[in-house]
């Protein structure tokens, strides 16, 4: 069932779940959604300036979190580069408030380089509404040296890669810091009254540009941590990256599993799934799937032809088939290959027509239910769901 992206954040909102994960591919929402569930648990009245601040209610990791961050690298004058730190209240509690620079370094590090070392400035110039400048302590940049020895690089250049990373290490040890002070269980003890009342921790891919060794370490330490956080806290978190998925999946014990989906008129569908995103969330099943909505509201076109075969290539090679037209029937093997290869490799504008002939989209469902039927994988997945 269709929903805008406000109906599945309150969906998401109303479930009694520690964690929900949700896989989907790039631009089917998954930032916008991480902005309604915000709205949604931390709305904040126009013009109140002594609201409480958001991240008391909701902290979020997503494409607007590295947007507080932009590279100056004033070719003009070669200066060395500098990654900015635009003025937000983010960055100024986690390093001003809580001196927190040591532990993101120490994150950045462990998945980036251990050589590789951040240094943060400490003073900004800031202009002030009537024009006048004042000297504000902040920190309003940080440069990227490689210690080698007795000498350093000089200023670097990092990597888009470790730039997402690195951002995302400041996020993880505000994480770690809001944690350790929730974990005390009386209110009263603990060194900040500032997250009593946070309840959803909301995290959009962070594993941007990493390696596979980088990921697994992230998303297992991310894991532990989201074990270690008390109740009530819950997590969100959605990911277009399967292998971070699955690793979230096998270490997380009592979660909620999704697929989001953006539907032709740009409203979208929460799916829940068991399994990993290798049982529920590959390639091959969604063309099973496409083939098998075509099939049932009778809407076969010409181009069905071309995923079938994709289905029956990426079935063949996962069985150790040399070819894919030894999974077609038996008997009449070669008459059904050449109406694959005829209506997926047409390329005569006369043969163009993307309606099928009913026989042929007969063709379609009888060797989509062949497939599903006769092939021991395609029967499990079937079981598994």
């Amino acid at each position: 069932m269709s929903k805008s992206l406000e109906e599945i954040a309150q969906k998401l909102h109303d479930a009694d779940k520690k964690v929900q994960l949700i896989y989907a591919f790039n631009g089917n929402g998954k930032t916008r959604l991480s902005r309604a569930l915000k709205e949604l648990v931390a709305p904040k009245p126009d013009g109140d300036e002594d609201a409480e601040p958001t991240r008391q209610k909701i902290l979020y990791y997503n494409a607007h979190t590295e947007d507080l961050f932009y590279w100056d690298n004033d070719l003009l004058n070669d200066a060395e580069p500098r990654l900015v730190i635009q003025p937000n209240s983010f960055t100024d509690w986690i390093l001003l408030e809580q001196g927190q620079e040591p532990n993101i370094t120490r994150n950045f590090q462990r998945y980036a380089n251990d050589k590789l070392t951040p240094t943060f400035n400490e003073e900004y110039q800031r202009i002030g509404p009537d024009g006048s400048e004042a000297t504000v302590k902040a920190f309003s940049e940080v440069t990227f040296s490689m210690e080698t020895g007795d000498e350093g690089t000089g200023n670097l250049k990092i990597s888009k890669g470790e730039e997402s990373n690195f951002i995302w290490s400041i996020f993880y040890t505000l994480l770690e810091v809001v944690i350790d002070v929730l974990s005390v269980p009386e209110p009263g003890d603990r060194d900040s009254d500032q997250f009593n009342n946070l309840s959803y921790v909301f995290i959009d891919d962070p594993v941007t540009s990493l390696d596979e060794n980088h990921l697994i370490q992230l998303a297992v330490d991310l894991a532990a941590l989201i074990k270690r956080a008390p109740e009530p806290l819950k997590f969100v978190i959605t990911t277009h990256s399967p292998l971070f998925y699955n690793v979230l999946h096998n270490e997380l014990g009592s979660k909620a599993c999704y697929l989001l989906g953006r539907l032709d008129d740009g409203t979208f569908e929460l799916v829940e799934k068991q399994g990993d995103s290798n049982q529920s969330f590959s390639y091959h099943l969604h063309l099973k799937k496409l083939l098998e909505q075509a099939i049932a509201s009778n809407a076969i076109e010409r181009f069905h032809f071309t995923l079938l075969r994709n289905l029956y290539e990426k079935t063949a090679s996962f069985l150790g088939y040399p070819r894919w037209s030894e999974l077609l029937p038996d008997d009449k093997q070669s008459y059904f290959n050449r109406i694959i290869q005829f209506t997926s490799h047409s390329t005569l504008s006369s043969e163009a027509i993307s309606e099928p002939s009913p026989e042929e989209k007969q063709v379609v469902a009888f060797l989509l239910n062949h497939i599903k039927e006769n092939y021991s994988y395609w029967q499990q997945v079937e079981q598994n769901g």
